[in-house]
């Protein structure tokens, strides 16, 4: 036999070896831009896929820090899920490129938009450098808002109906499954909620705002002066002069976020902190679990908004 023979065999043994790992495996191989969309990928894949995140849950996902690891998942990713309206412009797109994988190209049946069908709000009218970090497709966070998620959870699910039919009646069932489980704690969330419907939440960025409208609050405050730029002392003045008019009492701090500029200005306002996160795994308890975040989130914000009225009561010790 010739060595050139002997040669191609070993390389057709090889892609076979491959071909039949791949297939054995049954997986659909699914890479999620950031742990929420993560969480809802295995909750409505279940045993049939493997999930890797990019995003760490400490991370602002505007920022994620690039590393060579993220272009090897996406070479071997069947399934991109991205969250869209400009959420990873910075950092997704060079990445996907290096990849190389034309599984998860733009418009491939690989590659998920999770913000497709998803009403967007704070849409600009125009955009320029001026406005600070803004997205002219809207505002990018809208997993904060559950019943958007229940959205994105169907969205993947036909996505991977189309990536493997054999599998689709187990994603149908999972899909339903976490809508359920979220219907019934939307619930008991908005019970919570309720006593503290109408008060403003100050928060660093523009992250919570669909949470807000979701559950009836307001979140028009920002210790940002403008998206993505950051807080100054001019700015933090005019914040709290505001929240003293506007009776603010609640200060949202994210993991990524400085937490120090928050305390100095709940120590001149009588505000509250409350620790929350937009991604599974940011604060404890809430590894790969998307309903045990929104939980522990309202919970922090409910317990924050309570201390807040209890301080302020006329009846409060001091008053």
């Amino acid at each position: 036999m010739s060595n050139k023979l002997r040669n191609g065999l070993c390389v057709l043994a090889a892609v076979g070896a491959l071909l039949g790992a791949r297939t054995a495996s049954a997986e659909l191989r699914v890479v999620a831009t950031t742990p929420d969309f993560g969480a809802v990928a295995r909750a409505v894949g279940g045993d049939r896929v493997s999930v890797e995140v990019l995003a760490k849950p400490t991370e602002d996902p505007h920022f994620v820090d690039a590393r060579p690891s993220h272009v090897v998942k996406l070479n071997r990713a069947d399934v991109l899920i991205e969250g869209g309206a400009e959420l990873e412009l910075g950092w997704l797109p060079p990445l996907v490129e290096g990849a190389r994988n034309p599984r998860i190209l733009p418009g491939a049946a690989g590659r998920i938009v999770a913000s497709t069908g998803i009403a967007l709000i704070d849409v600009p009218a125009s955009v320029d450098r001026s406005q600070g970090d803004l997205h002219a497709l809207g505002n990018p966070h809208f997993m904060l808002d559950p019943l958007n998620a229940k959205v994105v959870a169907t969205r993947i699910a036909q996505a991977f109906c189309a990536l493997d039919a054999p599998g689709c009646d187990a994603f149908r069932a999972n899909d339903a499954a976490f809508a359920a489980a979220v219907d019934a704690k939307m619930q008991e969330w908005t019970q919570l909620l309720a006593p503290y419907a109408g008060q403003p939440l100050v928060t660093y960025h523009v992250s919570w705002r669909y949470f807000a409208s979701r559950f009836k609050l307001r979140a028009e405050t920002f210790l940002e002066p403008k998206p993505g730029i950051p807080p100054s002392p001019p700015h933090l003045a005019e914040v709290i002069g505001k929240m003293k008019t506007d009776g603010s009492r609640a200060i949202l701090v994210e993991p990524f976020q400085e937490r120090r500029v928050a305390e100095a200005v709940a120590a001149r306002t009588g505000a509250q902190l409350a620790s929350v996160s937009q991604f599974p795994g940011g604060v404890p308890g809430t590894d790969a679990d998307y309903i045990a975040l929104l939980d522990a989130d309202v919970h922090a914000i409910a317990a924050a908004l309570a201390s807040a009225q209890a301080a302020a009561s006329p009846s409060a010790p001091g008053r």
